[in-house]
């Protein structure tokens, strides 16, 4: 797995300059987990299953579309299923579970979308353990808990381990931050349970082994305001469309594929859309992610549509995580 990074900035000088920092990084890093690994720093183990989606990189990979997908996938099984997150963004008081009423001010744009669309409990606490115990206390029902992102968060005892990488751009340079995207070195993905590319493997380094990829399919578009409810969505053509994800051009490359034209308007990941910010010339459609939709639905414009996004992947993947899960169960006589 040493060879997954691809070297594409290896010899930029301004980032150079920041390789002492990023050992540095790196260091802390590891001794971090080592203090949890030993036992010299604390950590809380559930009653339930506790399944984490993450990633070792910064930005967006796909880990909220993962999440709503093993949800049902979990729940066709007959598992009762619970979500917590870093509920980033938002100013609640934590923990927070979150009303699918609340705002994304509040509760944070991923786990107020993640409410609305799984119809499961889902809690909000930057402090995973503690989030996971306010979960249990209010919602005794629940049978496993996922974890949207929270990969280095090893207060919080887990299960099974999922991390999450871009097809298109790989892990970068395979440098830690702040030289390169990595949270983690790459060697950490071979401790992981499961590694999910979100889409095809475009990089020239081999495609990593044991690796499911994920295709994120769109689904039909659905109006931002429910004032548009009974108005039919675009056919083809010119469009505006925003993107404040992670990864932007993801999305305008998307919409390209089906065949319209998008005019690009990319905002920070989690940006706190205003009124002003959607008032684009010419006057076209505006269409937008589902994560920016939640922020936006008070005061888009007439004719503005969001794409959902289901995420697709092999029936082995969730054959082997569903086996991974009862392993977890039946060994462990504490948990439910």
């Amino acid at each position: 797995m040493a060879a997954w990074p691809e070297r594409w900035h290896q010899g930029h000088f301004l980032l150079r300059l920041l390789l002492p920092l990023s050992w540095l990084f790196s260091w802390l890093a590891a001794r971090r987990k080592r203090a949890y690994a030993s036992g010299k720093k604390p950590t809380w183990r559930a009653p339930v299953p506790i399944i984490v989606v993450g990633n070792i990189s910064v930005g967006g990979t796909g880990k909220t579309p993962l999440t709503q997908a093993i949800v049902q996938q979990l729940q066709v099984a007959g598992w009762r299923p619970g979500i917590i997150s870093r509920g980033y963004g938002g100013s609640c008081e934590y923990p927070c579970e979150v009303s699918t009423q609340a705002t994304p001010a509040k509760v944070g744009d991923e786990p107020l979308l993640l409410a609305r669309a799984s119809g499961v409990p889902v809690v909000v606490d930057p402090v995973r353990s503690r989030g996971a115990a306010f979960l249990l206390a209010h919602h005794p029902e629940c049978d496993v808990i996922i974890s949207d992102d929270g990969l280095q968060h090893y207060a919080l005892e887990r299960d099974i381990e999922i991390a999450v990488i871009d097809g298109k751009r790989g892990l970068g340079s395979g440098w830690a931050l702040p030289a390169g995207p990595l949270r983690e070195p790459v060697a950490r993905l071979n401790e992981v349970d499961f590694v999910v590319l979100n889409g095809s493997w475009h990089l020239t380094t081999p495609v990593p082994e044991n690796a499911y990829t994920m295709v994120l399919e769109p689904q039909p578009w659905l109006p931002v305001c429910l004032e548009q409810a009974n108005q039919t969505p675009p056919l083809k053509g010119p469009v505006h469309a925003i993107a404040g994800i992670g990864h932007p051009p993801r999305f305008f490359e998307l919409l390209a594929s089906l065949g319209y034209g998008p005019e690009p308007h990319s905002f920070p990941d989690h940006y706190a859309y205003r009124a002003e910010d959607l008032r684009f010339e010419p006057l076209l459609p505006l269409v937008m992610t589902e994560k920016d939709a939640v922020k936006c639905a008070q005061f888009a414009p007439p004719n503005s549509w969001y794409v959902p996004v289901q995420a697709m992947l092999p029936d082995v993947f969730w054959q082997e995580l569903l086996a991974r899960l009862a392993e977890k169960k039946a060994a462990q006589p504490n948990i439910m």
